[in-house]
């Protein structure tokens, strides 16, 4: 966004602060936490975290975010909307802004911004991240290609073997999908969840298709990565230095993999636009770098955020528009956000460094309180 732009919207920016009220419901404002404008008293949400009313120059680095960037992922979330907000999803099917300034005006004129904290009113939470694996694999088993990727099996019993005895049950055979080159690439593709296969036909033609969660063998998750760095083996466990790890040591691999006995099995899907991420649990595809996975007990589904961190390994400002599209099991607290970075390599190795302090806004409709 040029200077001129910021200016425009920050004249608005400051027309709107000096004539909003605050919604209906909310107390009257008291010294405000952050010292740059009024607060209310905070609001209980849905499990005891804080919403402290907000102005929108509270936000940190708006006005300076592609709010264009995020605006597809907003209408995806508005295929699913959370309650109270259809009269504004009705209006964004509508709206089609021009520029990341008239993007940023149109949610002004229609939203409120909430700071989010814990319970006990600390603000700062974590910010992690995650991908889409993609991995090289063969419809047989051949060359490289060794690690089988397991369809759910029907038997109960069956499916509760722990790793070491699946790969000893010939049973399984029937229900490898596809065999990868990479056991840890395989093992993230078992920690993400879903990911790509991308195979090769006789002809060299490229074919890329998803495989989706479907389910697990009930034993229990252990670290296969902390096991080799408390023994010193690796000096990190970002994908790429485990992968390199394997290649320098393929008889000990398959006993490092046993470690960890959970096995997760999966469903194969077609991609036919392979430009759209997996559904996350709101049941749209997920925006690399706009979509977040949050604490629905604290964060209803479908609502967008504003998140101010840093880059990873970086001092660099991390400020944008994300929308609250997914869950996980690790992702519990009012101030905690999993950002979804995309798929392939470069996205594995930003999801293994962002560990960063987070800050985080809802912005809710006029008009609606937490």
């Amino acid at each position: 966004m040029g200077g001129w732009a910021r200016g425009v919207l920050a004249a608005i920016l400051g027309s709107l602060a000096a004539c909003s009220s605050l919604p209906p419901q909310v107390p009257a404002p008291v010294t405000s936490t952050t010292g740059s404008s009024p607060a209310s008293t905070p609001a209980p949400g849905p499990a005891g975290p804080r919403w402290v009313a907000a102005d929108w120059p509270d936000l940190p680095g708006w006005g300076r975010d592609d709010l264009l960037a995020a605006w597809p992922a907003l209408l995806a979330g508005c295929q699913r909307p959370p309650r109270g907000w259809a009269e504004f999803c009705a209006r964004a099917a509508l709206m089609s802004p021009t520029d990341p300034m008239e993007a940023a005006a149109l949610l002004m004129r229609h939203l409120r911004p909430w700071r989010l904290a814990a319970d006990n009113g600390e603000a700062t939470g974590l910010l992690t991240g995650y991908f889409e694996p993609q991995l090289a694999a063969s419809r047989t088993r051949q060359g490289a290609f060794q690690w089988p990727v397991h369809a759910l099996p029907a038997d109960p019993a069956l499916r509760r073997l722990p790793r070491r005895d699946i790969e000893a049950n010939p049973r399984f055979a029937a229900l490898e999908l596809a065999y990868v080159d990479d056991a840890f690439g395989l093992l993230q593709l078992q920690i993400q969840g879903s990911g790509r296969l991308v195979m090769r036909d006789a002809n060299g033609a490229e074919r890329i298709s998803r495989v989706a969660w479907a389910g697990h063998n009930d034993q229990p998750f252990q670290s296969v990565a902390r096991a080799l760095l408390d023994r010193g083996e690796v000096a990190d466990a970002t994908p790429r230095t485990l992968s390199d790890w394997a290649r320098r040591n393929p008889a000990r691999v398959r006993d490092a993999m046993a470690v960890n006995p959970r096995v997760v099995y999966f469903r194969e899907e077609a991609l036919p636009d392979t430009a759209l991420g997996p559904r996350g649990a709101l049941g749209v595809p997920l925006t690399p770098g706009r979509s977040v996975a949050v604490d629905k007990a604290f964060i209803s589904l479908g609502t967008p955020l504003w998140l101010d961190s840093t880059e990873p390994l970086s001092t660099t400002p991390l400020r944008r528009l994300v929308l609250a599209q997914d869950t996980g099991s690790a992702i519990t607290g009012a101030v905690r956000a999993d950002l979804f970075w995309g798929w392939g390599d470069d996205a594995a190795q930003q999801a293994s460094r962002t560990k960063q302090p987070l800050r985080l806004w809802a912005l809710l409709p006029a008009g609606v309180t937490p």
